[in-house]
């Protein structure tokens, strides 16, 4: 699985509309073939900041980034954006979430 984490930081005219300006991008990667999940967090400490935690089959992340969804959000969000983006991108030998050992409620 790629498993990856994106932070985003806004322009502070842009922070209340930046998940509307990536609603479309976000509807159509989550409908892709291979996609296991692409979730948007805000940080409690920066309210410009957005996380995007997304991951991918293995053979699905080629396809992500050369989808025409992909394209047009390139082109869309610098316009919102403060600096560029920073970036962890992986790949995990897990197919999903686990359950965190360190801490177990019952």
């Amino acid at each position: 699985m790629i498993f990856i984490v994106v932070k985003f930081r806004t322009k502070p005219d842009w922070t209340d509309r930046w998940l509307e300006l990536v609603a479309p991008f976000t509807e159509a990667t989550r409908a892709e073939p291979g996609n296991r999940w692409f979730d948007w967090s805000r940080s409690v400490d920066d309210p410009t900041e957005f996380v995007l935690v997304e991951a991918f089959d293995d053979d699905a992340a080629e396809a992500h980034v050369t989808s025409e969804h992909f394209a047009t959000a390139m082109r869309t969000m610098p316009q919102a954006l403060a600096s560029t983006p920073l970036i962890v991108s992986q790949s995990v030998d897990q197919d999903g979430w686990g359950e965190m050992g360190e801490l177990s409620v019952e």
